[in-house]
């Protein structure tokens, strides 16, 4: 690890002017190059306090081992040629976008002497007309198999193409009408070549002509009494227009357009692109990268536009660009748009109408683009394996840690405070075993506190049982000289905790929560199956993940050392730079960014916070919505809304004798005096106040159970 010291320019070394700047490391190999509009003032930037710096910028400037430039005139200048390096090093430390397919295109090759229409992919040729991108390349065949009667343009090989002319005799298509047939004579190169340009112009937008041409030369031939003809070309006229509704109107007519969104979290980002001509969507494509650069979207923007226009000229790039965020520099990325367009090209953000709800398609694309990445790369049996052992590997464990057990707190300004308990296995959830807690030995907001009671109770629950099956050990304490009781000032059983009105099963795709098992599991003390074998929930985790830093890792050892075991590791994983931290470490342990250890430590991280704060929303919408009635043993729901139908709101049920009590169906003299009882002790609830004009509201008006 290099100390950027050590390579740092002299003050008054490097310009004040633009330019590109490469970082090499000990081997001259050059792992990151960047831009700026003042080169001494976004170099300076790098050669700061590392502990100011952001985790990935710190890696590299620790990696490299020199720093050089080259200065230019303008911005533009600078944007190619930064585009130019990066094509050129590929240095590790910059984003790269990767297709996560390879996307086919509807070609023409207007580079041949009988230019012929197929499905292409891989990179672009000079000389060859592309239209796309398509999702499948069956699509692409479809709309040319419809075109072929209307525009009969070569669609064979060279082979097929040679054989054909060598023999006299065509191939089918030209047999029944879907090819001109320019191998054997049928027509010239040049009338060939003017059916294949119809035919880019039809799909470049332009089909308003086309339609109207057929359909006044049908006219004509139908005035002229050729019904064949006439029919011939009402079939043509309907084909191009079921060839048109392949590809859906999104915005007004001849609008050229590209749709760019960004899907992203800490580690990784899906770009998503639409590609809009005449007004349709012809093409879509996506691309998934790492976050290897301290970038922003506005950054992750610029990479998507070099990505996707660094190679493209004329009218391959659209007359107007729409992105989420704009480039720090968005005067100098139109200029360099503009110059490979030839013309002027509008980079914006959509702001109102079509094209922002256009907009919002794209985006949501391109989260289910991300969301889909994580799913394979989560899914995939090698990847996990080599995640777990990568974690095993940083924090020093004996074996992959097969079940990881994560805790998170979660709480609103500290009331309704909750923990979650997620549960992995072989890298994968296991939701039937998640827990749910209420934190109950303090009111108020201590996430410290909370993390130290949570993990005390659920470890006390893994010894009890321990004790209960025989299976004790000999755990000792430092100090402890005999064998550890089983602890007996854990809690009585608690109540469950987790029938709080949220939904009992995760629903299936298709709707169906029968086959998916329960995410929210047992009861907290229910530990057993009938037949006395004990629950996963009995069994230890190898792993133990905190969702914090140091505070909350101690707090969790300190209540595992309090218990006597020592066997369990524990780790927290800090949200803000995905560091991990060691009990009794001063330094975390920084995982590389490329790291499938990382990964899957986040995506335990995000699923325990995912879980706790569901839950405490539940119990927050609960306690908003909870009635005197409630606290009433033996009056369930129905009879609740009975009472509150037949008196209006629990202020009038107050005030309702027992007698008018028991004129409610299903409503005994018993439970009269129970409801009685419970009211007359419950204090009224203070009046509502309209803030906007300062009166009381009347409870009766609104209905109110509380």
């Amino acid at each position: 690890m290099a100390d950027p010291s050590s390579y740092r320019p002299k003050p008054g070394q490097i310009p004040d002017s633009p330019g590109v700047y490469k970082f090499r490391d000990e081997y001259r190999r050059v792992i990151y190059v960047g831009k700026a509009k003042n080169l001494r003032q976004r170099l300076a930037n790098y050669f700061q306090d590392l502990a100011g710096l952001h985790p990935r910028t710190r890696t590299m400037v620790t990696t490299a081992a020199s720093v050089e430039w080259t200065v230019v005139s303008t911005e533009v200048e600078a944007l190619q040629l930064e585009y130019s390096w990066i094509k050129e090093y590929d240095p590790r430390f910059n984003v790269k976008y990767r297709d996560d397919k390879s996307y086919p295109y509807l070609a023409v090759t207007l580079n041949e002497e009988f230019p012929r229409v197929q499905v292409m992919r891989g990179a672009k040729r000079k000389g060859v007309r592309y239209f796309g991108p398509y999702g499948h390349a069956w699509a692409i065949r479809e709309t040319v198999d419809l075109m072929l009667r209307v525009f009969p343009v070569r669609t064979c090989s060279a082979g097929v193409f040679k054989n054909a002319a060598r023999s006299g005799r065509p191939c089918l298509l030209g047999y029944i009408g879907k090819c001109s047939a320019p191998c054997v004579g049928r027509v010239t190169p040049q009338e060939h070549r003017d059916l294949a340009e119809d035919f880019c112009d039809f799909m470049a937008g332009r089909t308003g002509t086309y339609i109207r041409r057929l359909e006044k030369d049908m006219t004509r031939a139908a005035e002229d009494m050729e019904y064949e003809r006439a029919a011939r070309l009402r079939d043509d006229a309907e084909a191009l227009r079921r060839a048109m509704e392949k590809s859906a109107v999104v915005l007004a007519d001849a609008t050229d357009a590209d749709l760019i969104a960004v899907a992203e979290d800490e580690l990784e980002a899906a770009v998503q692109i639409f590609h809009v001509r005449g007004g349709r969507v012809r093409g879509q494509r996506g691309w998934v990268t790492d976050k290897v650069e301290a970038v922003d979207t506005a950054g992750l923007v610029e990479h998507a536009l070099q990505q996707l226009y660094g190679e493209e000229t004329g009218d391959s790039v659209p007359k107007e660009v729409l992105v989420p965020a704009l480039p720090d520099v968005p005067e100098a990325v139109s200029q360099w748009l503009a110059d490979r367009r030839g013309s002027h090209v509008s980079l914006r953000i959509p702001q109102r109408g079509d094209k922002k709800d256009l907009m919002g398609t794209v985006q949501r694309n391109a989260q289910q683009a991300l969301a889909l990445h994580k799913t394979k790369r989560a899914s995939d049996l090698t990847t996990r394996s080599r995640a777990l052992e990568e974690i095993a590997e940083a924090l020093g464990l004996g074996s992959a840690p097969l079940r990881v057990e994560c805790f998170d707190i979660s709480h609103l300004q500290g009331d309704d405070v909750v923990a979650s308990m997620v549960v992995f296995e072989d890298g994968l959830a296991r939701k039937s075993e998640y827990r749910r807690f209420q934190i109950k030995g303090f009111e108020g907001q201590d996430d410290v506190r909370s993390m130290h009671e949570v993990i005390g109770r659920r470890f006390k629950r893994y010894l009890q049982e321990k004790e209960r099956t025989g299976e004790w050990e000999e755990i000792r304490s430092p100090g402890v000289t005999g064998p550890v009781p089983a602890p007996d000032t854990a809690p009585a059983a608690e109540p469950s905790h987790f029938r709080d009105g949220s939904p009992q099963d995760e629903p299936r795709g298709d709707g169906s929560p029968q086959d998916e098992p329960r995410e929210h599991g047992p009861r907290e003390d229910e530990s057993r199956e009938d037949d006395g074998r004990p629950k996963r929930f009995a069994y230890p985790p190898q792993l133990v993940v905190v969702d914090g830093g140091q505070p909350q890792v101690a707090a969790a050892k300190r209540a595992l050392d309090e218990l006597g075991i020592d066997d369990i590791a524990v780790c927290g994983l800090a949200k803000r730079l995905e560091e991990v931290w060691l009990p009794d470490e001063d330094d975390p342990v920084v995982l590389p960014r490329s790291s499938e250890g990382l990964y899957l430590l986040q995506r335990i991280r995000d699923e325990a916070h995912r879980f706790a704060i569901t839950y405490q929303r539940a119990k927050r919408a609960k306690r908003v919505r909870s009635s005197p009635l409630d606290d009433i043993a033996g009056l369930g729901e129905t009879r609740k809304q009975a009472l509150i139908k037949h008196f209006g709101s629990v202020r009038k049920l107050r005030q309702a004798t027992i007698d008018e009590i028991c004129e409610v169906p299903g409503i005994g003299r018993r439970t009269a005096e129970s409801v009685a009882v419970a009211l007359a002790g419950a204090a009224p609830p203070a009046p509502a106040v309209n803030t906007a004009t300062g009166e009381i509201i009347d409870e009766d008006d609104g209905g109110s159970t509380s």
